[in-house]
């Protein structure tokens, strides 16, 4: 029997009134994700913002609510950035000795996970989505979308000079 993949949740904001659309669409995705592999461990990644808690933190909040054991869930609330997350998740995957990784976000966001999993040596899959925007608003997919046309070139330059250090697999300067 082949090893189960880690599921990935890839945070988004939490506004001062609780967790933004974007948030709560990855949180479904993440639930659904985990439903599909029964036997797999669930990274919440994402750190406090503007506005507290930590996005991991009300992840698992969400899904334990939902009926999720708590055993399952694994919280990174250190990774502010979407090139964070994607160190955490390839160090984790290694630990855990995951298949891959279920990636659990928006469909803009996406691709530029997997590029950033892949440079580090991860391999990973899209998880369940909904078609089209999501439910995103015109509006939002055009501006995520084109913040990740930016951040691709850029976090991709970065996951490849500090892969080794992102992965884990070089000691960390003090």
């Amino acid at each position: 029997m082949s090893p189960s993949p880690l599921i990935a949740i890839f945070g988004a904001a939490v506004l001062p009134h609780g967790p933004s659309p974007s948030l709560l669409r990855r949180i479904g995705y993440g639930w659904q994700a985990a439903q599909a592999h029964p036997g797999a461990q669930v990274l919440c990644s994402g750190g406090v913002g503007r506005h507290g808690p930590s996005e991991a933190s009300v992840m698992a909040e969400r899904l334990a609510a939902l009926g999720l054991a708590a055993e399952r869930l694994i919280l990174d609330e250190e990774s502010l950035d979407t090139l964070q997350s994607a160190g955490a998740v390839a160090r984790w995957r290694r630990r855990l000795g995951a298949a891959d990784v279920v990636v659990c976000s928006d469909a803009y966001h996406v691709p530029r996970i997997r590029l950033l999993l892949g440079a580090l040596g991860t391999p990973s899959v899209a998880g369940p989505r909904l078609p089209g925007r999501g439910g995103a608003g015109l509006a939002h997919w055009t501006r995520m979308s084109l913040r990740e046309g930016l951040a691709i070139p850029y976090d991709l330059a970065l996951a490849i000079a500090q892969r080794r250090r992102l992965a884990g697999l070089a000691p960390t300067a003090s």
